[in-house]
């Protein structure tokens, strides 16, 4: 794999820095991240060669995207030689895309195509690179959301199935280059991709790390007989993964039970994001906004907010506060859309809500500095939000629900509130609390904000990585390729 771009000459850690990484994982707030950059390099620190298999989207912002992309621009900035490949559709980022460059394996419409027609799991590779074609899978994004849940069941069935499911031939190309790569770890972007695991292990000689972030949910909306066999294959496949990175602790906990891990495999890490952009409004919304920013679906509990906000407006104490909500939309999350608009105009507060659907990295940030609090009432068991440390590193604080991972965050940076789950009179009184008391919220917001400079930045979220990818690559018999000299 040739030097990627924009990796930078290996920095070098220490035997300090990963004991305050250490306690950083144990004690949040204890230890700030700058703490890093005063120890003295440790001679024995290797770069390690990384491929990331991330799943795109094609058409819209996905927050598993975002991240994975984020995190191996991270990691190239310690000096790793790390490449994000894209599986299924192109990435979409809001950044200098890090698989640039890269091929794109498992392509959609073959994917789909193998998994309906058995020809075409015997078709020669040079029919299936004209399925594979930019403007082709440009197509079938936009008809993703089309799939019913019953094929979606069967698709990630085969999946997990791996060598022995109906996407075999596109695993052999994936095994293939990487085989030639010689990678030191592969890292996949979630469970559901588990079924590569025993082929890349067995023919690429490499370790295999899986993050850990929202596949139960997805796996529960499956219906019978296709969940109950995705559980059962994914236990199993568990099994030939080497460690497991769940994006917060309450998440590892859920997967470590559900899957029966072992808990020496699994290594929580925090999500980070990149600060650049992010910052307080000069000065407070006027007149004062609530906020909702994550996908516009019904997942993440946007009807509890404008129910909360209906009953808001109603009471009036808070006075005339605006609703606005932005993110991801697809043309099927359309109709839900459609559906909260008509009951805010019923309660003749049609004026009074904006949204905004699929703002670039430049709208995002203009649209947090326009917020005096965020909430994104999600009950299913967010295994993160990512929105609630976007928000507090622009200075505006949450009212979140007591439930998943939202404790987790709001006690490592003190930069919010919890409310009862699923209860739109509770959200209502804590957004209230808030409005009602902008100096509180203010302290809030700045506490929450040098909380997330402190523990929840890229960077730190890359070291963290990087150090799993280390200890697995420095066990694993007969892993990856010879290590090269220098890094974090």
């Amino acid at each position: 794999m040739a030097s990627r771009q924009g990796a930078k000459p290996a920095k070098k850690s220490c035997d300090v820095s990963l004991a305050c990484s250490a306690a950083l994982r144990e004690v949040p707030g204890a230890v700030p991240f700058r703490v890093f950059v005063v120890c003295r390099p440790r001679k024995e620190c290797r770069s390690v060669k990384i491929v990331q298999l991330t799943p795109g989207t094609g058409s819209f912002f996905c927050g598993s995207c975002v991240r994975d992309n984020a995190l191996v621009t991270a990691l190239r900035r310690l000096g790793h030689d790390a490449l994000s490949v894209p599986l299924y559709l192109p990435h979409l980022v809001d950044e200098a895309d890090a698989s640039s460059g890269a091929p794109l394996f498992f392509g959609g419409v073959n994917v789909y195509l193998q998994q309906h027609l058995g020809l075409f799991r015997k078709t020669p590779a040079w029919i299936d690179r004209l399925f594979d074609a930019r403007a082709l899978l440009g197509l079938a994004a936009k008809r993703a959301g089309m799939t019913s849940m019953q094929e979606v069941g069967a698709m990630t069935v085969s999946m997990l199935r791996g060598e022995a499911g109906n996407q075999a031939k596109e695993l052999e190309k994936l095994v293939a280059w990487l085989a030639e790569e010689k990678p030191d770890v592969v890292c996949l972007s979630n469970a559901l991709l588990a079924g590569m695991a025993r082929r890349i292990r067995r023919d690429a000689k490499a370790p295999v790390v899986c993050t850990l972030q929202g596949e139960d949910y997805f796996l529960d909306g499956m219906p019978e007989p296709h969940r109950g066999e995705a559980w059962a294959l994914l236990r199993e496949r568990a099994a030939e993964i080497d460690a497991f990175i769940p994006v917060s602790r309450y998440y590892g906990e859920v997967m470590t039970r559900r899957l029966g891990l072992d808990a020496g495999r699994v290594r929580p890490v925090w999500n980070g994001i990149a600060l650049d952009g992010y910052a307080p409004a000069e000065q407070a919304p006027d007149p004062p906004a609530v906020g909702f920013l994550a996908r516009l679906n019904p997942l993440k509990g946007l009807e509890t907010l404008v129910e909360a906000f209906i009953l808001l407006r109603r009471s009036g104490r808070a006075g005339p506060v605006r609703l606005r909500v932005a993110g991801s939309m697809t043309k099927e999350d359309a109709v839900y859309v459609r559906a909260q608009r008509r009951c805010l105009a019923a309660a003749g507060l049609a004026g009074d809500a904006e949204f905004l659907p699929n703002l670039d990295r430049a709208g995002k940030l203009a649209f947090l500095r326009s917020l005096s609090v965020l909430s994104v009432p999600a009950t299913y068991g967010e295994s993160f939000g990512l929105y609630v440390i976007e928000s507090l590193a622009s200075g505006v604080p949450v009212v979140q629900p007591r439930c998943a991972a939202f404790p987790e965050l709001i006690e490592a940076t003190g930069g919010g509130i919890l409310v009862e789950p699923g209860d739109p009179k509770a959200l209502a009184e804590g957004l209230e609390a808030m409005l009602l008391d902008p100096a509180r919220a203010r302290a809030m917001g700045e506490k929450g904000r040098e909380a997330v400079r402190d523990l929840f930045i890229v960077d730190r979220m890359a070291y963290e990585v990087a150090g799993v990818l280390e200890d697995v690559r420095g066990r694993a018999p007969g892993g990856g390729s010879s290590s090269k000299g220098g890094a974090s």
